[in-house]
Order: C-alpha cells, then sequence, then structure tokens
C-alpha cells in the first residue's frame, strides 16, 4: 500500500477514486503514566510515556485505515492527514484519514 499527504503519487496516474478511508483509536491514560507526567510537570522535559502512548495510537489509527483500504481493493491513500482530540478527561482520539485510490 503506497501511502502519502500529498493529491498525487509522483510517476503514477490515479486509476479510480473509492473514496475516503480512515482509522481512529480512543486511548486512555494509566495510572503510571500519570504519575510520571505528574513528576514532569515539577521538573520539566518530554513526557515520553504519554510520547509512546500517542505514537502507539497513531500507529494503530493508520493500520486500521490501510486495512479498510486494502478491502476497498486499493492500491494507494493520498491525502492522507492525522488529528486528535479529547473525548473526556484523561483520554484522546487519534484519527488517520485520506482517499483510497486505485493506480494505473
Amino acid at each position: 500500500m503506497i501511502l502519502v499527504t500529498t493529491d498525487t503519487v509522483h510517476g503514477k496516474e490515479v486509476k479510480e477514486s473509492l473514496g475516503i478511508v480512515k482509522g481512529t483509536v480512543v486511548q486512555s491514560k494509566n495510572i503510571g503514566r500519570d504519575f510520571m507526567a505528574g513528576m514532569k510537570t515539577i521538573v520539566g522535559g518530554e513526557i515520553k510515556g504519554y510520547t509512546e502512548m500517542l505514537n502507539e495510537a497513531r500507529f494503530l489509527a493508520q493500520k486500521r485505515m490501510i486495512d479498510e483500504a486494502t478491502e476497498l481493493g486499493a492500491d494507494a491513500i493520498v491525502g492522507i492527514r492525522f488529528g486528535s482530540s479529547a473525548v473526556m478527561q484523561g483520554a484522546a482520539e487519534i484519527i488517520a484519514y485520506g482517499t483510497a485510490v486505485k493506480l494505473k
């Protein structure tokens, strides 16, 4: 599966647009990460537990988007974007979306 943030795939021509595909995941914090985050707010610095949590969530959202495109028979996903939002106290949604296409 070819993944690009651009609207086209360099050197390829889009034969057919199959529609928007997306993958979402809602990730929550855990007590261990919360404790370490609290400590980091005192001394400053990167909160690595949260960075890892969000990287895992982005990976899973991207995988779900790819799975949806694969089911449609896509060769590529163009115009990929990521978004996030807080859905409740201590939980965030990560979404990956783009347009599934067939290439010539």
